[in-house]
């Protein structure tokens, strides 16, 4: 453990790695697997319905509740507890993000640019906030707000620009906006 930082905290972060297969799907799967960015938004509003499902068992079912804890009780936060996690929000930004993507290719490439931030963001901030982290601004920290901006420039400046299409529709700074 460094600083606050817990294993519990790294493994709920690690997952926030197997939601950026949200935004890579939005973005990725309609083109490469020959449907429309409609048929995404169905499929992300179904895991939405059943995520928020699986939270009104948890939180209104004691036995259903005790077995959800027994499993991932460890990476829930405190407030968790008795509130919606973090991964139905992250699914209802999702559905808002693959919405927004309906409407062009332009849409589609700022859904995917600024969901893969706000969830790879998040984790950097988390993680160096909690490691490292000792101004504190209101319940976060300076550092943590540094550690996600430093890792978004890195995305968005370095690794975006060559993703495969992503330029395509984005043309990138250099070229201006595209509508």
């Amino acid at each position: 453990m460094i600083g606050r930082l817990t294993t519990e905290e790294v493994n709920r972060k690690l997952l926030h790695g197997l939601a950026v297969l949200l935004p890579i799907c939005i973005f990725y799967c309609p083109a490469a697997l020959g449907f429309d960015r409609l048929f995404m938004s169905f499929a992300i509003f179904s895991l939405l319905l059943f995520s928020v499902l699986i939270e009104i068992l948890r939180l209104n079912s004691i036995s259903f509740g005790k077995w959800f804890f027994a499993v991932f009780g460890s990476m829930l936060r405190k407030e968790e507890k008795i509130r919606l996690t973090g991964a139905t929000y992250i699914l209802g930004g999702s559905l808002i993000c693959s919405i927004f993507s309906l409407h062009s290719d332009f849409a589609a490439v700022a859904s995917f640019l600024s969901l893969t931030l706000f969830i790879l963001g998040d984790a950097a901030a988390a993680l160096t906030g909690k490691a490292v982290g000792r101004i504190r601004v209101g319940e976060k920290t300076l550092e943590g707000a540094m550690g996600c901006f430093i890792l978004c420039v890195i995305i968005a400046g370095l690794i975006f620009p060559n993703l495969p299409y992503f330029v395509n529709y984005w043309g990138g700074i250099s070229h201006g906006w595209k509508y």
